[in-house]
C-alpha cells in the first residue's frame, strides 16, 4: 500500500515522500518583490516536505498585483531566490517555482495606472489587496492576438531566471481565477477569436504557455496547477468535467512532471455551494503524478492514495504553521494553531516563529 512516507518520481525531480508543501501567499518580500533573509529561513524549515511549492511568484510587472509578494523577472530577484533554494537544498529538500499572473486580479496601481490584462473586457468581483488597502477590481482589456508571443516569452524569461536561481523545476499557476484561468472558463473568457468559444479554444494558450515553459526547464520539470473546484474570484463554468478533463488531456500530451489540483473542501463545499469532484474523470486522461489539494488531513490523505486517484499530497495552512508537517502527521502528533492575522504581515511573527515539536 502506497503511505505518505513513501518516495516518488516527479519526472526528473525525485522526492522521499509524498508530502508536498502548497503554494501559500504569505507577503515578505520588498516592495521591489525581491526575496527576503526572512524568505529564506522559512522554507529552510520545511524542506522536509518532499517537494516544496514557493508561493506564487510574478513573471513579470504586468503580472503582479500583490503586496510585497516576490517576483521572478529580475536578476535582483532571481539573486534573492537563490539563497532560498540555496538554503533549502542544504537542508536536504526540493523545491520548485510558482510562476504566477494575475490577469485581471491586478490593480492599476501597481501598473502605472494603466488596464489590467485578461481573456476579455471583464472585472473580477470583490476588491484587490495594494499598497494603499482594499481597492475595487477594474476592468480588464483584452490581451491582443499580437501581444501572445511576448506573453509567451514572459514566461520563458521567468523560467530561465528560476532555473538560474537553483530551482528544481517550475509550476504553472493556471488556477484560482488568475489570467489562465480566465482564459479557460467561459465566464471570464468572452473572446471570438481562436482563444475562445469552444473548449478546444479555451484550452490553448494553457497549451501553449506550458509548451512555452518546458522549451526552457524541460518537460520532466514542469508541472502544473489547475483548480477545478466551482466559481473562483468570478471565473466559472458550466461544463467543469469537460473543461477540466480537456485540459489534463493536453498536459498529459506534454508529459509534464505532475498535475496538481486544488479540489473542494473537505465537505465537498467550494464557496456557497457544492460541486462534484472532477479527479476522478483526470484521473482516466492524466496518466503522470497526480497532487490532490484542499484540506487534508492524515487520513484523508492516506485515502486518496490508497484509492489510486492521488500519488501525492499538497498541505497548504497545516504547512504555514508546522515547519515540520510531515513528521507530525506521521507521528500523530498535534499541529500549531496558524494565526490568521500574520498570514499577510511583513514580519517573522506567525511566519518563522512557529515551534518545531520537540
Amino acid at each position: 500500500m502506497t503511505t505518505l512516507s513513501d518516495p516518488i518520481r516527479y519526472g526528473a525531480i525525485s522526492a522521499p515522500n509524498r508530502f508536498v508543501m502548497a503554494p501559500l501567499t504569505r507577503g515578505r518580500g520588498t516592495r521591489e518583490h525581491v526575496p527576503t533573509a526572512l524568505m529564506v529561513e522559512y522554507y529552510r524549515q520545511r524542506a522536509s516536505a518532499g517537494l516544496i511549492l514557493t508561493e506564487a511568484t510574478g513573471i513579470s510587472r504586468e503580472g503582479l498585483g500583490w503586496p510585497y509578494a516576490p517576483g521572478v523577472w529580475t536578476d535582483e530577484q532571481g539573486d534573492g531566490w537563490k539563497k532560498v533554494t540555496d538554503a533549502v537544498h542544504q537542508a536536504g529538500g526540493r523545491i520548485v517555482c510558482q510562476l504566477w499572473h494575475m490577469g485581471r486580479i491586478v490593480h492599476p496601481s501597481y501598473l502605472g495606472g494603466q488596464s489590467p490584462v485578461s481573456a476579455s473586457a471583464t472585472k473580477a468581483p470583490g476588491s484587490a489587496h495594494t499598497y494603499e488597502g482594499k481597492q475595487p477590481f477594474a476592468e480588464a482589456r483584452p490581451l491582443a492576438l499580437e501581444e501572445i508571443p511576448r506573453l509567451l516569452e514572459d514566461y520563458r524569461a521567468a523560467t530561465k531566471q528560476a532555473l538560474r536561481a537553483g530551482f528544481d523545476g517550475v509550476q504553472l499557476h493556471a488556477a484560482n481565477g488568475y489570467l489562465i484561468d480566465q482564459f479557460l472558463r467561459e465566464t471570464s473568457n468572452l473572446r471570438t477569436d481562436e482563444y475562445g468559444g469552444s473548449i478546444e479554444n479555451r484550452v490553448r494558450l494553457l497549451d501553449q504557455v506550458t509548451r512555452a515553459i518546458a522549451e526552457v526547464a524541460g518537460a520532466d520539470r514542469t508541472s502544473v496547477r489547475l483548480s477545478p473546484n466551482g466559481a473562483t474570484q468570478g471565473a466559472d463554468d458550466s461544463q467543469p468535467n469537460e473543461l477540466f478533463t480537456a485540459a489534463a488531456a493536453r498536459l498529459d500530451a506534454i508529459g509534464i512532471a505532475f498535475l496538481e489540483l486544488r479540489e473542494q473542501n473537505a465537505d465537498g463545499t467550494f464557496g456557497s455551494t457544492t460541486v462534484p469532484k472532477v479527479s476522478p474523470l483526470i484521473r482516466k486522461v492524466f496518466k503522470g503524478p497526480l497532487v490532490l489539494n484542499s484540506e487534508y488531513d492524515a487520513p484523508r490523505a492516506q485515502e486518496a492514495l490508497s484509492s489510486g486517484v492521488a500519488d501525492a499530497i499538497s498541505f497548504g495552512r497545516p504547512f504555514l504553521a508546522n515547519p515540520d508537517l510531515p513528521r507530525r502527521l506521521l507521528e500523530g502528533i498535534p499541529l500549531n494553531e496558524w494565526n490568521m492575522k500574520t498570514w499577510y504581515s511583513q514580519g517573522p511573527e506567525g511566519y518563522t516563529d512557529y515551534p518545531f515539536a520537540k
